[in-house]
């Protein structure tokens, strides 16, 4: 029968040392709360003057993290921010002129400069709305910002501001207000009589838009945004010009999950997303010609193939595909630094095309410059997502050259293009990927992030400009994740290894300088144990390709000849590298279940990233295709290359490596004895949209997709020992999904199952007890299965 767990009454150490193998790790040790394992250094930023190193750290063990600095002349003290100094603490992220003299930034809606010489902070503005967007002008003499859904412009030499956009909500014909009824004339002035701070903030907020107006000149040209949403608002460099888009979403109807144990005592419904398909969207592109106080709205008709039908309608013989131009979701508008040319990065919904245009800023008009298709999905570093992730994009200082990401050679690397001639250049060629590149202060060089070493080593690089020889910056095997100092001569590196923490380092941004470790938080009980490294090995799949993938090999005494696959999470992520693991708790588990003699083996499968695009869209139309033939090969090359026992083989992951464990345990009972799948997706139909229409398109235009790729659909397969855990507050993968397969295992009569369900956790776990509750379960279920005879 089918069993709901609600209370552990076993003990799994006791359960352990009968099998003969000890650990000084156990469950509780390692799924306790994090404090334990010491503090570690995040969230890291410089000083505006290149002195202090600014990073969240917690040495004192307080509730929550609190902000460190160390001051570069005297790294050897780790000071604690006060929270004067933290409120006097100018930000790097604003935007700088182009001397980098001065900076301007908001703080609490307030516009203010700082004069880095003079070491002088000044406040510009102070509106009775938020000030947001402010950036420096082409003559530097001038700022441009945004409050209240419009663009305005602030003289720095006269202290005059303007309002260069005119956009209100509704339609002409509303701009009347409603006349108001006598009661609410008299409740509204008995409530400003009655109440003080309402009536000085009311007149405040009159007094600021009185003045806005006396410095109108004419009558204004409005435009009414008739119900859409503003979006993307960027007032170019000279000031002539404002690009903006419409937006139209519906998101059809949301999924409730109800909060079982909410503190009031009732059962509270918290709003969930929709569904995949539930997503109508259009969106409009508009250039605002400020100095003729017009609006053009932007063709995307004669974009090249923007009628293309996919591939995969060729499955579909016998319906009726119409070509019809499909919904674009355009970026900003990117004006060059002189503010006289424009270009923009357009996506097709459906997230098969992207193209470049540029636009003619006399007329409104585009010229498609470079086109990317994919017959998958187009993602991978400095690309992102239709729906979710920002473009790397940009225009170089020459005004002719626009810069920009893609993955048109099997990996996503870095490209200038020259607007007029169409002239490309990959600068960053090679059999690896690239990440957040960023321009020089001198504008003559690049400074980046890559994966040349090793697919599992991150380091930092310079470049020239327009490409050349590069300058590895870093030498330390694993992930070196870079904080440039303002002034570029310092690098403050976040650093860790495959069995070590992030640590903070310092170094000098050359090739030959030395780091200088900084931190030093591990606890005594945590580094008292020898951690792994687990081995980076690759082996073959039944396609040829090579998989990569972490190895834990326990000693030959302690060997149980049982091995245990675990399957990370989020599909579009890499885990089999040199780097301390964001499956931090899974990592120490693993170490757990090797002492205990299990081989463990955790495979960076089709779909993971860092591999390039052609491992990215390998799951194209098949989750639990490849992604999962994978995880069957790495057994068999544990079968026949650590002599794994085929009787003894689990398998657990939580949210997509749930989904995979559902899948091996329902298609590859032959493998899989025993499977844990956490956090499941069990039904892609389900999901996001988002995530799954860029992988399986949607359920009613390829249905073919979601039925091969749905667990629930093959539930009656199950042979081995299931268990299923779910929070019941999951607002991503919803506790929904597992109940409707708990349903369809009742219902095919299935034996061999439990279901473990947390009521207080949403779908990444938070509370230690949970935690420990799940992976004991996970322990005793691979003990019981894969060693008792």
């Amino acid at each position: 029968m089918p069993k709901i767990l609600h209370t552990l009454t076993f003990f799994l150490i006791a359960s352990a040392i009968s099998y003969g193998q000890t650990s000084d790790l156990s469950v509780e040790k390692v799924m306790q709360d994090t404090d334990w394992m010491g503090t570690f250094p995040s969230s890291v930023k410089w000083g505006i003057h290149s002195e202090n190193i600014y990073f969240d750290y917690n040495p004192d063990r307080n509730p929550s993290d609190s902000l460190y600095r160390i001051n570069i002349k005297n790294p050897a003290k780790i000071l604690s921010v006060s929270a004067e100094e933290k409120r006097e603490i100018i930000p790097i992220s604003g935007d700088f002129n182009k001397s980098r003299s001065k900076t301007i930034f908001t703080e609490n809606g307030d516009l203010f400069i700082y004069d880095l010489k003079a070491k002088e902070k000044r406040e510009l503005l102070d509106l009775s709305f938020s000030i947001q967007d402010a950036e420096f002008m082409a003559d530097d003499r001038k700022i441009s910002f945004q409050a209240e859904g419009n663009a305005f412009i602030y003289d720095l030499e006269n202290g005059s501001i303007k309002q260069i956009t005119h956009f209100k909500k509704g339609s002409e014909k509303q701009k009347k207000d409603k006349d108001t009824s006598a009661k609410e004339d008299w409740l509204e002035s008995e409530n400003l009589e009655l109440l003080e701070v309402v009536n000085q903030r009311k007149e405040e907020k009159e007094s600021s838009e009185a003045y806005l107006k006396s410095t109108k000149e004419d009558e204004d040209f409005v435009f009414y945004l008739q119900g859409k949403e503003l979006r993307n608002l960027e007032i170019s460099p000279n000031g002539n010009f404002a690009g903006f888009s419409l937006i139209e979403r519906k998101r059809g109807k949301e999924t409730v999950v109800p909060n079982y144990v909410d503190e009031s005592g009732y059962t509270v419904d918290l709003p969930a997303r929709s569904k995949v398909g539930d997503m109508e969207y259009t969106a409009e592109l508009a250039l605002y010609d400020l100095r003729k106080d017009t609006v053009y709205m932007i063709d995307f008709s004669d974009l090249p193939g923007i009628k293309d039908l996919p591939d995969y309608t060729a499955d579909y013989p016998d319906k009726d595909w119409e070509k019809e131009e499909r919904e674009i979701i355009p970026s900003k508008i990117y004006f060059s630094d002189n503010g006289e040319k424009a270009v923009v990065n357009l996506r097709s919904t459906d997230n098969k095309d992207r193209w470049i245009a540029a636009i003619d800023l006399e007329k409104g008009t585009l010229r498609s410059i470079e086109r990317q298709r994919d017959e998958a999905w187009l993602a991978g570093p400095g690309i992102g997502y239709t729906y979710y992730g920002n473009a790397t994009m940009g225009w170089l200082p020459d005004n002719k050259h626009i810069y920009f990401q893609s993955e048109e050679s099997g990996y996503s690397h870095l490209y200038v293009l020259n607007v007029a001639s169409g002239e490309k250049k990959d600068l960053t060629p090679g059999d690896f990927e690239v990440f957040d590149p960023m321009i020089s202060n001198d504008k003559k060089h690049w400074y980046f992030t890559s994966s040349e070493v090793h697919p599992g080593e991150r380091h930092f690089y310079r470049m020239p400009l327009m490409g050349g020889k590069t300058e590895k910056l870093t030498s330390m095997t694993g992930k070196n994740e870079v904080s440039l100092s303002p002034d570029e001569k310092y690098m403050a590196i976040t650093y860790s290894y495959m069995n070590s923490p992030e640590e903070l380092y310092l170094k000098k941004t050359s090739s030959n300088a030395e780091p200088q470790q900084l931190t030093s938080g591990q606890s005594e009980a945590f580094s008292a144990y020898d951690w792994r490294e687990p081995e980076l090995i690759k082996f073959e799949a039944r396609d040829g390709a090579m998989v990569p993938a972490r190895l834990y090999v326990p000693e030959e005494s302690v060997k149980n000849d049982a091995a245990v696959v675990f399957v990370h999470g989020a599909g579009y992520l890499q885990n089999a590298h040199k780097w301390w693991s964001s499956y931090f708790r899974e990592y120490m588990f693993h170490n757990l279940l090797t002492d205990l003699g299990y081989t463990v083996i955790d495979i960076d499968y089709r779909g993971s990233a860092g591999y390039g695009r052609d491992w990215r869209t390998g799951i194209y139309r098949h989750m639990g295709g490849k992604d999962l033939t994978d995880q069957v090969d790495g057994v068999k090359y544990l079968i026949e290359n650590h002599d794994i026992d085929p009787e003894k083989v689990g398998i657990y992951g939580g949210s997509y490596g749930g989904f995979i464990t559902l899948m091996a345990m329902f298609t590859e009972a032959d493998t899989f004895k025993a499977g844990a799948a956490l956090r499941s997706v069990t039904d892609w139909a389900h999901y996001n949209h988002g995530y799954t229409s860029n992988i399986l398109n949607e359920p009613s235009k390829d249905p073919i997709a979601y039925r091969r790729s749905s667990p629930i659909y093959f539930a009656e397969g199950l042979q081995g020992d299931l268990l299923i855990a779910h929070g019941m507050v999951d607002t991503n993968v919803h506790f929904q999904d597992v109940v409707r397969l708990a349903q369809r295992l009742i219902e095919l009569g299935k034996e061999d199952w439990e279901m473990a369900v947390f009521p207080v956790e949403g779908h990444g776990f938070v509370e230690p007890s949970s935690w420990t509750d799940e992976y004991r379960r996970i322990l005793e279920l691979f003990n019981e299965n894969l060693l008792e005879e």
